[in-house]
């Protein structure tokens, strides 16, 4: 798969993200449904820390992507939801240093929500990947 960056303004960039990529040679689709911060058994992990939420969320992401024959490289857009912007952006850097491990920065869309489905959770992240 060859992706190209879409990028009539420069802004994105130094917030890690793409404001679209075209794909050529796909041939494989996966739709993540959103990854939060919960164990194995779905019990809600590190309440009160942003940080850790984002880290264990994408931890959680990168297992449903590995189990799917796919890493964070195969991912071509996002989906992220805070019950906090703000606490979220200052965390954000977790995001450069592991999509940009794969040297990715996919399209995303950022939201602010009230409250998340698990009481407790502050953070979630859905994700396409495509190979």
């Amino acid at each position: 798969m060859k992706r190209t960056a879409v990028n009539p303004w420069g802004w994105s960039i130094k917030l890690g993200y793409n404001q679209a990529e075209v794909l050529d040679g796909a041939t494989r689709q996966v739709i993540c449904a959103g990854q939060t911060a919960v164990d194995d058994a779905g019990n809600p992990q590190h309440i009160g820390d942003m940080r850790a939420q984002i880290s264990l969320a994408l931890d959680n992401l990168e297992t449903v992507l590995k189990e799917a024959g796919m890493t964070l490289g195969n991912v071509v857009k996002l989906g992220v939801y805070a019950t906090d912007v703000d606490e979220a952006l200052k965390n954000f850097d977790l995001m450069g240093m592991r999509f940009g491990a794969h040297h990715v920065a996919p399209p995303m869309t950022l939201l602010g929500a009230t409250r998340l489905a698990i009481p407790g959770l502050l953070f979630e992240i859905e994700a396409t990947a495509c190979a």
